[in-house]
């Protein structure tokens, strides 16, 4: 199978936070931005696939800066590396304050998408090609996450 440049994944998408989506501080809920993360990992996912996929683990999500109502939250996402079935998608968020300019980095996420076939059947996706330095870096860190993830995995059946 030919593999697909990191390039053709990425994606990005943007947000103004509302009113509806914070607490009584003005600050964004968590939820509401583990929900756009998921969804800018599911863009760059679909888009190297180019087939259905699904979240199948989200490594620690820890947020840096509140986004506050008014703000743009910005979303870059791409995918990291190929694991057969699954790939592993970085997600970055930062937020602009549209009055001044200034941009905050708010939380940055590591998704693991599962690629399925027209039965729901778990399928091999295309390699990923690193161009860049940076990523050739996500791509061998990517690798060691899945590591520590499957090391995880045998510890709690044990």
């Amino acid at each position: 199978m030919e593999g697909k440049p990191v390039s053709e994944s990425i994606s990005e998408c943007a947000e103004l936070a509302l009113p509806i989506d914070a607490n009584p501080l003005g600050n964004v809920l968590g939820g509401k931005v583990m929900h756009m993360v998921d969804m800018a990992a599911a863009l760059a996912a679909m888009r190297h696939a180019r087939k259905p996929t699904v979240t199948a683990a989200v490594d620690g999500l820890r947020f840096l800066h509140p986004a506050r109502i008014g703000d743009l939250i910005r979303m870059r996402s791409s995918v990291n590396r190929v694991f057969r079935t699954s790939m592993e998608v970085g997600v970055s968020v930062e937020t602009e304050n549209l009055m001044t300019g200034a941009l905050k980095h708010t939380c940055s996420a590591y998704l693991t998408f599962v690629a399925l076939d027209e039965s729901g059947k778990p399928v091999e996706i295309a390699p990923v090609i690193p161009e860049t330095e940076t990523e050739t870096r996500r791509y061998r860190e990517a690798g060691e996450r899945r590591e520590a993830r499957l090391a995880g995995r045998r510890r709690e059946k044990a």
